[in-house]
């Protein structure tokens, strides 16, 4: 038997220490996927510990998908990184009921009231995380009789991943905005993020699964998190995004049976992750067998060409990572489009499901997508990508007059956002601050609604004007 030791943590459970070198020898390549584990009353007496520890640490091991234990032969590596349910299954346990879901805070009644009562020019809706009128492309109807439009459709929907052409022209942008060379069939066209986050919670998750999200963030706010019952795990974030220890901690505590990432241009923090901290995060999850959804909604809107905008899925050769993007913040929420890459597998699952509850994809938005994608998209996103630059910067000023030091801030590098913070607020000068901006008929987020403190606020700088 290969060399057991266990370097005792002070302050550390026991099973968690056992858990944590067995993980180690995974990484290093000494257990092999496939390959049985010594025996639990051999590993016992190698680590000088009670076999009942080490019962329960193999057990932990099981329940997170990294082990997978056969009665009669043996505890074994788990080979499939992606060892969630193996079948779509639809789940209609629970629904979008009040009981469900968080209620308003008073800010936000506020905040809705005012925006019934005035027309929308009169206020600063600096809340609004969608693209400007003024900023959306002008998308012209194709050139087709209405019969072209049905013969269209009726050919479209023996497709059910998206229409070929409209997954080529995805193919494209990947390659021209990121370097990203990805496989035709590894590409599924969704009617926009929201419905391809709902297959992947019906589709490869069930009520009561652990999820890690990243500590502020937008995903707090997505009822359908709660709709799917899923247990949400907060991992904290620095300066370059989620920490590998924090998810190391969270992975220990809880059996994680997936992960939520922003990398590039957080939502709301605007945080971009390094290329060392992305690798160092696939080969965590590699090592722990947790699979990786990416949003990359922002990605594209870099206002310092130092920035590495790259997403996590370009450095994934393991097949580790969901990404998924959509038009939404290029062309506004009209031309509700968007795209899964991953593995093919996977796609063809969750393809069903989407038929299975009659949740299709329309034929004219995918023409609109593709005809934007192909001929549209590579005019316009400097358009869009200076109006911002300068918002934000008009955007910083005006705060920092306003509040000077009280208010605390990283300059925009690129997205939408800006995540400001009151470190020295408590929750009554903070609700004056939130009802001052209202009184000047300016809207923003709650810190609340992405899991953060009440003393901070995201502002979205492209509805911003003086």
């Amino acid at each position: 038997m290969a060399e057991w030791r266990l370097e005792q943590e002070r302050g550390r459970p026991l099973y968690q220490q056992i858990m944590q070198a067995i993980e180690e020898k995974i990484k290093a390549g000494e257990l092999v996927p496939g390959r049985p584990l010594p025996a639990e009353r051999k590993l016992a007496e190698a680590l000088a510990v009670n076999r009942s520890t080490v019962i329960r640490a193999l057990e932990e091991l099981t329940m997170q998908g990294i082990l997978i234990r056969k009665r009669g032969s043996g505890t074994y590596v788990n080979p499939n990184k992606w060892g969630m349910q193996t079948k779509p299954i639809i789940n209609w346990q629970t629904s979008l009921t009040p009981d469900n879901l968080s209620a308003a805070s008073p800010y936000q009644k506020a905040a809705k009231g005012l925006l019934t009562q005035h027309r929308s020019r009169e206020i600063m809706d600096l809340g609004n995380g969608d693209l400007p009128k003024d900023l959306l492309p002008e998308l012209k109807m194709p050139d087709m009789s209405l019969g072209e439009m049905l013969q269209g459709e009726l050919a479209f929907s023996q497709e059910n991943r998206g229409m070929l052409s409209t997954r080529e022209s995805v193919q494209e942008h990947l390659k021209q905005a990121y370097g990203m060379a990805v496989p035709i069939e590894e590409i599924l066209i969704t009617s926009g993020t929201q419905q391809a986050l709902f297959l992947i919670t019906q589709g490869l998750l069930k009520p009561g699964d652990a999820i890690g999200i990243e500590a502020p963030s937008y995903f707090y706010s997505l009822r359908l998190f709660q709709a799917a019952g899923l247990r949400i795990v907060p991992i904290p974030m620095d300066a370059e995004g989620m920490t590998v220890k924090g998810l190391q901690e969270a992975s220990l505590q809880y059996p994680l049976k997936m992960i939520f990432l922003n990398p590039v241009f957080q939502n709301p923090t605007g945080t971009i992750m390094s290329p060392e901290r992305k690798q160092a995060i696939l080969d965590y999850c590699l090592l722990k067998r947790i699979p990786i959804v990416e949003d990359d909604a922002y990605g594209s809107f870099v206002f310092d060409e130092a920035v590495d905008n790259r997403p996590l899925k370009s450095l994934d050769d393991r097949q580790q990572v969901l990404y998924v993007g959509s038009l939404s913040k290029f062309a506004g929420q009209h031309i509700r489009i968007g795209w899964m890459v991953g593995p093919t597998a996977i796609l063809k699952e969750l393809a069903d499901i989407r038929e299975q509850i009659d949740s299709g994809l329309s034929f004219l938005p995918q023409l609109l997508a593709d005809h934007y994608l192909t001929s549209e998209i590579m005019k316009h996103q400097p358009i869009i990508v200076d109006a911002l630059r300068d918002r934000a910067e008009k955007l910083e000023n005006w705060l920092k007059g306003k509040f000077g030091d009280q208010i605390v801030f990283e300059p925009a590098k690129g997205g939408f956002h800006l995540y400001c913070r009151f470190p020295d607020k408590q929750e009554e000068e903070m609700d004056r601050i939130l009802q001052g901006l209202l009184a000047e008929k300016v809207i923003v987020k709650e810190g609340l609604l992405f899991g953060d403190q009440k003393n901070a606020i995201r502002v979205s700088f492209g509805h911003f004007k003086l």
